[in-house]
């Protein structure tokens, strides 16, 4: 049987991913073990995990993909730095350097890594486009057996927008827009400007828009990008730094919008709040008119998506709603971790020639894709910790944490593979009851320990999601956000209306208050039987105690740290936090038995995010 390595790294967000006959059995993120976040070095650790799970070494793969094509993506910065010429000299003398000794020998960098992994005979190396391998993981992971494909990402080589046609095992490219005319890099500059960080915080700046209001929606459109009705645009390189500065915007973009930039934790004011509803509304508008476009011009019924811009659920919803296809499917890994994938899909299409066989469902298998830990290992940890537990075997688990999440515990839950991609889809992930008012604030403050704004997920029974949310079909990677049913919803007074900013979160307005956000909206995962069904039978548990079909569920981390890998990762942040249980594998512990915790690795300390 023939195995294909892919591997995403040296810029942003490392991973690698295993396919055995063309199937994905293994995928993981770097960062889940070496506890950096958003880790971009060679990924030694997720390689190990991906052959472990495989059950094989580094001699039984047939070939090695790799997601980008450097020379291409160096020739985009000679090409910027001579443009811009002589603005950006000092990042030109800071950059090249480490280009000309490191980034731009990859194939030689990857030959030595692998060796040092134990690698003797080197397999044939490919190397892909960053759009291309996204486009790759969009399609061939989907449901479709033929559809159109837009992948919108920052930059890759030169694409920040691209537009593919995928039949089959071929994925043809129709079109693109170049560096550096970005959606991605758009958004990110108002990440940057409200005081988030850059590749880490557009999430947030997502969920603050329903705070504020588009007010300047319209100077956006005038100043800063030449939009067409067709969906392509182009920046106004006189607001922005990004192409050549260590900023993402400058002193006139600074003067449009009435003073620099928030600084990073500082109060988040009413400007902030409007910007963000801003360029999400602008952003939204883009995408969907890049849609309507692909659509005529294809005429697909169905659409795929990746690049990190694809993980804009609001503009997803919005897609699905109101877009010209039938239905729309989101690659999970959207970002550059997803690239190792297509880099592996790739290979084994275009290069290897291998037939396409379209998945049942898709072929994510619900994004569990990582490492597990047997029961045997579970109770080994615990033991040389000293930890207090109970065995619960079956349905008694489940039915114990509906319980306990019907009382307003929050719990957190470790069950099987770990997922791959920035969403926990209940392997790894904290959990909480959705009926009440406190939730929100317990687990963003005393949990998570961030940002008060930040909304929760909510997951619910995939049979019953139409139920309580507009929503249509399914969900499974929490990738849409839809509207809370107005039966679920409750009137609010006009003192309520009037409120601005974080003064909305005091508002109950739905009988899920933890999981509707401000604009009575809510990121959705439809839990699926098949695809997770301990999970399931957790909401069915609560749902015949509270007649909610629905739980909260966020990932198992703090603020700044990945999310938990291991029965240590997921002990230690138990131990850190007001969680009131934890739950590994068949293993249930009550924080109030547990014994003084004295990490062994010393206090965690997680770059903010």
């Amino acid at each position: 049987m023939s195995y294909v390595l892919g591997i995403s790294a040296y810029y942003h967000d490392s991973a690698a991913a295993l396919l055995k006959g063309g199937e994905i059995i293994a995928a993981a993120q770097e960062e889940r073990f070496s506890r950096k976040k958003q880790d971009s070095r060679f990924p030694a650790n997720a390689i190990r995990s991906c052959l472990k799970q495989a059950g094989i070494s580094l001699e039984d793969l047939e070939r090695v993909a790799y997601y980008e094509k450097p020379s291409l993506k160096f020739h985009r910065l000679l090409h910027t730095y001579f443009a811009f010429a002589p603005k950006g000299l000092s990042t030109f003398v800071t950059d090249m350097p480490h280009w000309l000794t490191d980034k731009l020998h990859v194939e030689s960098e990857l030959k030595r890594q692998l060796a040092a992994l134990g690698l003797h005979r080197l397999p044939e190396l490919s190397f892909f486009e960053h759009h291309q391998s996204h486009a790759a993981s969009a399609f061939f992971a989907s449901p479709f057996p033929h559809a159109a494909v837009l992948c919108i990402d920052g930059v890759g080589e030169w694409a920040t927008t691209s537009v593919w046609q995928g039949r089959g095992a071929s994925l043809t490219p129709l079109w693109q827009l170049d560096f550096p005319h970005s959606i991605g890099l758009l958004y990110s500059s108002f990440t940057y400007f409200c005081g988030f960080k850059v590749d880490s915080g557009e999430y947030k700046l997502m969920g603050l828009a329903p705070y504020g209001r588009p007010i300047y929606r319209d100077l956006i459109l005038e100043h800063l990008l030449d939009l067409k009705a067709d969906g392509t645009f182009r920046l106004n390189m006189k607001y922005f730094d990004f192409a050549t500065g260590l900023t993402m915007t400058n002193a006139h973009f600074e003067e449009l919008f009435g003073g620099p930039p928030r600084a990073p934790e500082s109060e988040i004011t009413q400007r902030e709040f409007d910007l963000a509803a801003s360029v999400q509304v602008v952003t939204e508008e883009i995408v969907m008119a890049l849609a309507r476009t692909i659509h005529a011009e294809t005429g697909e019924p169905y659409l795929c998506l990746s690049g990190g811009v694809a993980l804009n659920c609001v503009a997803n919803g919005r897609l699905l709603r109101e877009g010209p296809f039938k239905d729309i499917w989101v690659q999970p890994a959207a970002g550059d971790a997803g690239g190792a994938l297509g880099a592996a899909y790739a290979a084994w299409h275009f290069d290897m020639k291998k037939a396409r066989t379209t998945p049942v469902g898709d072929a994510m298998k619900g994004a569990f894709l990582g490492s597990s830990y047997s029961p045997e290992e579970i109770k080994a940890y615990l033991d040389s910790v000293g930890a207090m537990y109970r065995r619960l075997d079956g349905d008694a688990m489940p039915n114990e944490v509906g319980a306990l999440l019907a009382k307003d515990n929050v719990v957190g839950w470790f069950q099987g593979r770990m997922e791959f991609g920035p969403r926990a889809l209940g392997a790894r992930s904290i959990l909480g009851n959705p009926c009440s008012s406190e939730t929100q604030s317990v687990m963003n403050l005393k949990i998570k320990k961030r940002e008060s704004f930040r909304p929760f997920a909510p997951a619910v029974l995939a049979e019953k999601a139409s139920e309580w949310f507009n929503l249509s079909g399914r969900s499974p990677y929490m990738s849409i956000v839809a509207p809370v049913l107005k039966r679920h919803c409750r009137e609010t007074s006009d003192a309520e209306d009037a409120l601005f900013g974080l003064d909305k979160l005091k508002v109950v307005r739905s009988t899920i208050p933890a999981v509707t956000h401000v604009d009575y909206s809510a990121r959705i995962q439809t839990v699926h039987r098949d695809l997770n069904p301990r999970f399931h039978r957790v909401i069915e548990a609560f749902e015949r105690l509270t007649g909610c079909p629905v739980i909260v569920n966020t990932s198992f981390n703090v603020r700044g740290e990945p999310i938990v890998e291991s029965p240590r990762d997921a002990y230690a942040c138990f131990m850190r936090t007001a969680m009131d249980y934890l739950v590994l594998g068949d293993f249930l512990l009550d924080k109030s038995l547990q014994p003084e915790w004295k990490d062994p690795r010393g206090q965690m300390e997680f770059e903010l995010d």
